[in-house]
């Protein structure tokens, strides 16, 4: 594991951009009419957010970057640093970064580039812009991170349709004196396969075989260019490394559980979440959920969950955080941040 702290940093601004188009799982027919109320009652997950042919994830984090820029009143050539956190890029070059640096009218001076992951990318990335924004007195940085995952799935894989939606996030971070924030992220290889697209990049080519659909198990059928999820893999994953990956930061750097406001989650299932929270032994008031509306939206569920359900505590006080992303890769990390009268936008539906 990586235990660290990165000091001087301070989150400023949060947004986020969904889709307005809504799917009920209620009418999913993926899925029998006698167990749609019973997934939504024990995955969560009753509404996806479904962007529309030709938007992008780029798409979605522009407009909520142009928003919060407006709403922090901040110039755009202040910002020193721009990262795309996604694993659905506008090309396989160049980066997508480079064209929201030039889409955002943001400064030449200005440090741009994707970081390739899901459903840790948000902690991962708070990582990443803090540790360069450290370096950087009075600079301010824009962490955008989003997917839309719609697009990676096949509509008759009921292991997956029914989980994912599309979102695009911003947050605004600058140095700060007197502010840091703790991490612990930690990778594990050996199980890449367990949530993956097999055929596409330069291991194994597209080619004729990558379009035929096969049926894996009854309800599941894809092909090698849409996503294969190992639900039980990934739920066993979960339920080992989370509550120990928490516990140790917790421990490490000396925080008391108690005085931590909220933990919030990566979106990926209820029974899951609720399992971890109730292994670390959390007061279930303390674990705040939007994947009722939402959906899993990849590496966007933790801020799309910070805004859409914790805006008046995160505007009007001061509030101790524990995130926590955790799945592809697979990838998992922790981190906890103090905020003081954040400045949260409106949630933008497009």
């Amino acid at each position: 594991m990586s235990l660290f702290t990165v000091p001087n940093i301070k989150l400023s601004g949060l947004s986020a951009c969904v889709p307005k188009n809504t799917e009920d799982n209620l009418d999913c027919a993926l899925l029998a009419p006698a167990d749609r109320e019973a997934f939504v009652n024990t995955v969560g997950i009753r509404y996806r957010r479904v962007a529309e042919a030709g938007v992008t994830a780029s798409d979605l984090c522009v407009t909520a970057a142009n928003q919060l820029l407006d709403d922090l009143k901040w110039a755009r050539e202040e910002i020193k640093i721009l990262v795309f956190v996604t694993q659905t890029p506008d090309y396989t070059i160049p980066n997508t970064s480079s064209l929201l640096q030039e889409k955002l009218g943001l400064s030449k001076n200005c440090i741009a580039f994707d970081v390739n992951l899901g459903c840790s990318g948000y902690v991962y990335g708070l990582s990443i812009v803090g540790s360069l924004l450290q370096n950087m007195v009075g600079g301010k940085a824009l962490l955008l991170v989003g997917d839309i995952s719609t697009q990676t799935i096949s509509m008759k894989d009921k292991s997956t349709a029914p989980l994912f939606s599309d979102a695009g996030t911003a947050t605004g971070l600058e140095f700060s004196l007197n502010h840091e924030i703790h991490f612990n992220l930690q990778t594990d290889g050996k199980e890449f396969d367990d949530i993956i697209i097999s055929d596409g990049g330069y291991r194994n080519r597209v080619s004729e075989k990558s379009f035929v659909e096969e049926e894996h198990a009854p309800g599941v059928l894809r092909n090698n260019l849409q996503m294969k999820l190992d639900g039980v893999k990934i739920f066993n994953f979960a339920l080992r490394e989370i509550a120990p990956n928490i516990n140790t930061l917790l421990t490490e750097k000396k925080i008391d559980k108690e005085t931590v406001n909220y933990f919030v989650f990566h979106q990926a299932n209820k029974l899951m979440i609720e399992s971890v929270r109730k292994k670390l032994k959390i007061e279930a008031g303390k674990v705040p959920y939007s994947l009722h509306d939402f959906g899993n939206t990849s590496s966007a569920t933790i801020p799309l969950t910070m805004l859409v359900n914790l805006s008046h505590a995160l505007t009007t006080q001061r509030v101790k955080l524990l995130l926590s992303g955790f799945g592809v890769g697979l990838s998992w990390g922790s981190c906890c941040v103090e905020t003081e009268n954040l400045v949260c936008s409106k949630l933008i539906e497009v």
